[in-house]
């Protein structure tokens, strides 16, 4: 079972050839048009000439007064001002706040692929915008192996699961090895500690629990494995990660 968990999650970023970014085959997205690009907002986000916003889908950049947001939105703008962009999609076209959620091409150039490339942004990812994840944490693996960009500043690092804690309230990736879970009330938990009253610990619901077996994936199964994961950490006391897609956990 643990094999077949590592290649369903990812083994395919191990069969991508080692080649620049720019000759990874990207998905078939769905196409969304074009539009030129009025203004910048940050590293993840701009106004399109005909007053959409739009977010950059799948990445998590660097926000206004943290570490390289003044360079991610210098990056963006050189990019995309004043050229005529083209949009497509990977899944839900819209957030829950009415802003545009696309992938971006300019030219030739994927934007997502191109900051994840330079080290100006994260994959985030999520569970209605999945279509090109695998390319993405490609880029970025690359990017965060030969450190570029924010994976040269503190601010960025990979957390370890003891000191999740800390950075409740924000996006972080964190490493450790799930120790221990349980399933309460539909809901899967899965421990870095043997204390689960203050373990930092994952949380899947019964929805994300359906899609991992739509897959084939048993979530248990990832117990006694090291992991890496990306999401937003909620509580202090007993930080949590709700996992809600499966490109969120990479096995080490």
């Amino acid at each position: 079972m643990r094999r077949r968990l590592t290649l369903l999650l990812w083994g395919a970023l191990a069969l991508i050839p080692s080649v620049a970014p720019a000759a990874t085959r990207l998905p078939a997205f769905e196409p969304g048009g074009q539009a030129m690009v009025r203004s910048v907002t940050d590293g993840a986000e701009m106004v399109l000439d005909d007053g959409r916003t739009l977010r950059l889908a799948g990445i998590d950049a660097p926000r206004p007064r943290t570490p390289l947001a003044e360079r991610a939105k210098a990056a963006l703008e050189k990019l995309l001002l004043g050229r005529e962009v083209e949009l497509r999609y990977a899944g839900n076209r819209r957030d829950r706040h009415g802003r545009v959620i696309a992938q971006l091409f300019a030219g030739r150039r994927w934007v997502q692929g191109e900051l994840l490339s330079r080290g100006l942004a994260r994959v985030a990812g999520s569970a209605d915008n999945r279509l090109g994840l695998t390319e993405m944490l490609a880029r970025e693996a690359k990017a965060r192996k030969a450190r570029r960009g924010l994976w040269r500043d503190p601010f960025y690092a990979v957390r370890q699961a003891e000191e999740a804690g800390r950075f409740a309230g924000s996006f972080q990736l964190v490493e450790g090895r799930i120790v221990d879970g349980a399933t309460v009330d539909g809901q899967v938990f899965l421990n870095f500690a043997e204390d689960w009253r203050h373990a930092f610990s994952l949380r899947f619901a019964a929805e994300t629990i359906r899609l991992f077996r739509a897959e084939g994936i048993d979530v248990m199964a990832l117990r006694g494995e090291r992991v890496r994961v990306r999401g937003w950490i909620h509580g202090g006391e007993r930080p949590t990660i709700d996992v809600t897609f499966p490109e969120q956990i990479e096995q080490l």
